[in-house]
């Protein structure tokens, strides 16, 4: 089942738009990639958790992979993991593994709508994005310091701003995606392109230069020397 799961009535006014989207939304609104015949990917979840705190108004909860993993190292990403037995459905294994790796209190969290199915062909993943409010925050952390850097509260106006926005491309062509960064966080890859489309879907979006496209790997060290700058 996807598209919401609750009345949009029910949700704050600012998340609305998004979740009465989710029931027309397909995988195409994110991605071109499609399971490829005879392959059978694992199936994931990600939560994406919207909050709201006075200082900075809606909220995205994102974190940081460890710069020591093997795979996704210092990457960006939304909680989230490959589907266990005894999860109760994608919206249990977004669950499960937000406690896991942010330590955020389930029981503070409603979902709110389930988005299509989406491939990631590095990985063989099928990752499925579990839209939720965040209705009663409590404290989250870098749980496995070994998995994760870093937790943070991202604010929407942040991620919407057209002067943290930018294009990025592999070397040598082919892949080019959208990318953010804001603060210590460089996104890209999938989150970002989930990202993107989350903000046009609600409502969020305010006009960019999609013409901005820079080199992955300039675009990266630039970031890190910039963040070695500031410690």
């Amino acid at each position: 089942m996807t598209g919401p799961l609750v009345d949009p009535a029910d949700v704050p006014d600012w998340l609305a738009e998004l979740v009465r989207a989710s029931a027309g939304t397909d995988a195409e609104a994110f991605t071109r990639l499609t399971v490829p015949d005879g392959q059978d990917p694992r199936a994931a979840s990600v939560l994406v958790l919207f909050g709201e705190q006075s200082v900075h108004g809606p909220d995205v909860l994102l974190l940081r992979r460890a710069d020591t993993l093997d795979s996704h190292a210092g990457q960006v990403a939304f909680p989230g993991g490959g589907a266990e037995d005894g999860d109760e459905g994608p919206i249990g294994t977004a669950l499960r593994e937000a406690e896991e790796e942010t330590g955020v209190e389930v029981s503070g969290i409603r979902p709110v709508a389930v988005l299509p199915r989406l491939y990631i062909p590095v990985s063989r993943f099928a990752v499925t994005p579990v839209l939720a409010h965040w209705e009663e925050p409590s404290p989250v952390h870098a749980v496995d310091p070994g998995e994760t850097a870093a937790v943070a509260r991202v604010p929407l106006s942040e991620l919407a701003d057209p002067a943290n926005r930018f294009m990025v491309r592999k070397p040598g062509g082919g892949w080019k995606g959208p990318a953010f960064t804001i603060g210590e966080l460089f996104v890209w890859g999938f989150t970002a392109g989930v990202l993107t489309a989350l903000l046009r879907l609600g409502g969020w979006e305010r006009p960019w230069d999609h013409t901005d496209v820079r080199d992955l790997d300039v675009a990266w060290a630039r970031h890190m020397e910039r963040e070695t700058g500031r410690e």
